[in-house]
């Protein structure tokens, strides 16, 4: 779990469409790059929405947003959660856009609500399961700075009454700098393994799958670099060290740190606490009855007995000198940059089984889906945490301080624990009603009864805490009390439910008018309690509502949708370091508080002649704070009020403009380009630092040779821009009125993915 809430707006816009549109996006999505098209049912000619193009990571879709921060990335596989929860298990260890998928699809957040109780855009795809046929294909990608990926699926069948599917991905990814502590930024294995069974003159099939997934991720935590701030929102780079290709990890990772589970000092090498491993199998069941109604019945169990990984944060850089006794790796007084680092250790081990069936069936103008869900999930997850000082230049030296030590602050940042489960028992209903041949009617409900059982830790973290520990605390009134560190029980037994309603109206046989609300209600999730957790008193139904509405035209050149959106959210859970100015000190918050959006987006698709077409939108949106209100008390008795109330919400651009186009040069030659604009985007939560609107960019060709072979180039951020992106590390608090101050500063944070040229190869066989 990150140590702070962590928000994926690398790529995103607010959903304001509906029926019409939301048939166009899921039109438009797929999951394999444009560069590295391969061959699959789901993907049209001219597709040109594509979750894969990720501007900040190469081996997740990148998150459609809906005008909130996110809370995760929503995928699902075979009607499943692909991850419960990546919060510690974390999707691309176990999920990836590969040849084991046959179809892939999107669900709208209306949809979404009902059918899992989460308002979003999310990724709906499902496995190859056979032909009678055998098919083969392997699809290899390539890129200049040394990845190699194979992905290999073969199928058939049996008989008349058997089909099988076997898939092997491999990835060899080294990233776009030498990591030193691994020969690979990115090393995954998925293999994938089913057999099904055709029943009842084929009516009915029943499928036994199998996933591994074996994957270790070192490069996600090397995603951060330092720069020049200053101060007009651009960043300049500092002499020597080029954002994306260099490297601001140390070299050998070696570390130090307490076991929060015991108190112990141990020693250990970063590379080795990356590593997941899982298993899962899946039983699939459809069946179509003779009265024309389906049944669907879809489980599996998944465990993970590795969900690891590392996170790095900064805080504040300033220049010191020989006098302030730093240490560097050859015993000499060190002289220059260093900043504050802080590292997190998380171990986790997720078990879950996921159990969702549908009857479907069209009654005249009405089509019903009655659906059930039982989704249990079991989380073993603790984190462990420490500071130190490093250099800051390429490879930064770890610097031993005045006290001897080069590490120290051992869990006083945000460490974290939680064993336990929770359990979503839901039953949805939703009916598609054609009121008239040109009025449309779409509702439906979702009651959930959720228990969760957690142990949790709800004491405050300081240096040397750890299970078992003794502490003394003070009152405010300067009393004390001494506790021992020991988990608590905490078990919560509540209903959740969700709503929708959308109405499309045709006026005419080419203009339209469209309209939705949907509401979703949750309760905190186990993994919100891994920290000191909400108290009772701040143990709260979160609320999601969203409302459209809006206009649509369509002819046979152009497809529009204009659409007005307001979305929110109250009670969210958000746990921040909140660092003191000028120094490298740091407090964990939790911070409870709202947010909501209100926005405009136009979408169109254009096919104004044979061979090209244009995917365009436009959104402008405005999330801002609401009751974001805390006061953080530093180690010398200061205080320092954070009150983000009223402002935009960071690292989520108000203005984000894309432009899709593509040309058919011929039937088996295709050109194309995405650009997506994001406009200027707050680095920190007063809203006093900020990053320049910024063009992300991609480009390819694909050529289909001959019907066994496809061969494609792509090109990732082709107009080079070396922006920096995401928050300013130990910017917390650093008001308007002191951002003067930081101009041409040197400060930290994360960075686009640099300029890459990739190359795909696809064979079928």
């Amino acid at each position: 779990m990150k140590p702070k809430f962590f928000y994926l707006a690398m790529a995103s816009f607010l959903p304001a469409l509906t029926q019409q549109a939301d048939a166009k996006l899921a039109k438009h999505i797929h999951l394999q790059q444009d560069s590295l098209k391969t061959e699959t049912s789901q993907k049209p000619e001219g597709s040109e929405r594509n979750v894969m193009l990720n501007a900040s990571d190469a081996n997740k879709p990148r998150e459609i947003q809906i005008g909130l921060p996110s809370e995760d990335v929503n995928v699902y596989e075979n009607g499943l959660p692909a991850v419960y929860s990546s919060a510690v298990h974390r999707l691309a260890a176990h999920w990836r856009s590969d040849a084991s998928l046959g179809e892939v699809g999107l669900l709208t957040p209306s949809e979404s609500a009902i059918m899992t109780g989460n308002i979003a855009y999310s990724v709906n795809s499902f496995s190859k399961l056979g032909q009678k046929e055998f098919k083969g294909i392997l699809n290899y990608r390539a890129n200049h700075f040394g990845m190699q990926q194979f992905d290999l699926n073969v199928s058939g069948g049996i008989g008349d009454k058997w089909l099988y599917t076997a898939s092997a991905y491999q990835n060899f990814d080294p990233g776009s700098f030498d990591l030193k502590i691994d020969e690979y930024s990115d090393r995954t294995q998925l293999y994938h393994a089913g057999l099904t069974r055709l029943f009842n003159n084929n009516k009915g099939k029943i499928t036994l799958m199998y996933k591994y997934a074996n994957s270790r991720n070192p490069g996600n935590f090397f995603n951060q670099a330092p720069f020049i701030y200053t101060g007009d929102g651009s960043v300049k780079e500092l002499p020597g060290f080029p954002l994306g290709t260099t490297s601001y990890g140390p070299k050998n990772g070696d570390i130090e740190y307490m076991d929060i589970m015991d108190g112990q000092m141990k020693k250990a090498n970063l590379k080795d606490l990356t590593h997941n491993r899982s298993h899962e199998v899946a039983l699939l069941t459809d069946y179509a009855c003779d009265n024309g109604m389906r049944w669907t019945l879809n489980m599996k169990y998944m465990n993970a007995p590795e969900a690891n990984y590392v996170d790095f944060g900064g805080s504040t850089i300033s220049r010191i000198t020989a006098t302030d006794g730093y240490i560097d790796g050859d015993g000499n007084p060190f002289e220059g940059l260093v900043e504050g680092r802080r590292t997190w250790l998380h171990a986790g081990k997720v078990q879950n089984f996921l159990a969702t069936s549908e009857l479907q069936k069209q009654f005249g103008r009405h089509g019903l889906r009655l659906g059930l869900n039982e989704w249990y999930y079991h989380l073993d997850y603790h984190s462990s945490s420490f500071q130190w000082i490093g250099s800051v230049q390429e490879y930064p030296e770890i610097l031993t301080g005045p006290d001897g030590k080069k590490f120290r602050g051992f869990n006083e940042l945000s460490p974290e624990y939680t064993v336990g489960y929770e359990n979503k028992l839901a039953l949805y209903l939703t009916d598609n009603w054609q009121i008239a041949p040109n009025l449309n009617l779409y509702y439906g409900g979702r009651l959930e009864y959720y228990r969760m059982s957690a142990d949790q830790i709800p004491y405050t973290r300081y240096p040397g805490f750890h299970i078992g520990d003794v502490h003394t605390y003070s009152n405010a009134d300067g009393s004390t009390y001494t506790e021992t560190i020991a988990p608590h029980k905490v078990v919560k037994d509540k209903l959740n439910y969700a709503a929708t309603a959308r109405i499309t109206y045709n006026m005419t046989k080419e203009f339209g008018i469209t309209a939705d609300g949907t509401i979703a209600t949750r309760f905190p999730r186990i993994n919100e309690y891994a920290g000191t957790g909400p108290t009772e008193d701040q143990y709260n139904r979160v609320t999601i509502p969203l409302v459209r509405g809006g206009l649509f035209y369509k002819n046979n050149w152009i497809d529009l949708t204009s659409m007005v959106t307001y979305i929110a959210k109250s009670n969210n859970i958000d746990q921040q370091n909140i660092t003191k100015p000028g120094t490298t000190e740091s407090k964990t918050t939790l911070l409870i508080y709202d947010i909501q959006t209100l926005g405009w987006t136009t979408s169109a698709e254009i096919d104004p002649f044979k061979g090209f077409h244009l995917h365009a939108l436009f959104t402008y949106q405005k999330p801002v704070y609401n009751n974001y209100e805390a006061t953080v008390t530093f180690n010398d008795g200061s205080t320092q009020t954070l009150n983000a109330n009223g402002n935009i919400v960071k690292e989520i651009p108000q203005i984000l403009l894309e432009l899709d186009p593509s040309y058919n040069i011929t039937d088996d030659l295709r050109v194309w380009l995405s650009f997506r604009y994001f406009g200027k985007t707050y680095a920190n939560l007063t809203d006093a630092l900020y990053f320049n609107g910024r063009w992300e960019t991609f480009g390819g060709v694909n050529w289909n040779v001959n019907k066994h072979l496809s061969l494609g180039v792509g090109v990732i951020n082709f107009l080079n821009q070396k922006g920096a992106s995401g928050t300013i590390s130990g910017s917390e608090l650093i008001s308007k009125e002191e951002a003067a101050q930081f101009n041409n500063t040197y400060m930290s944070g994360t960075y686009l993915r640099p300029f890459t040229i990739e190359f795909s190869a696809s064979i079928k066989f």
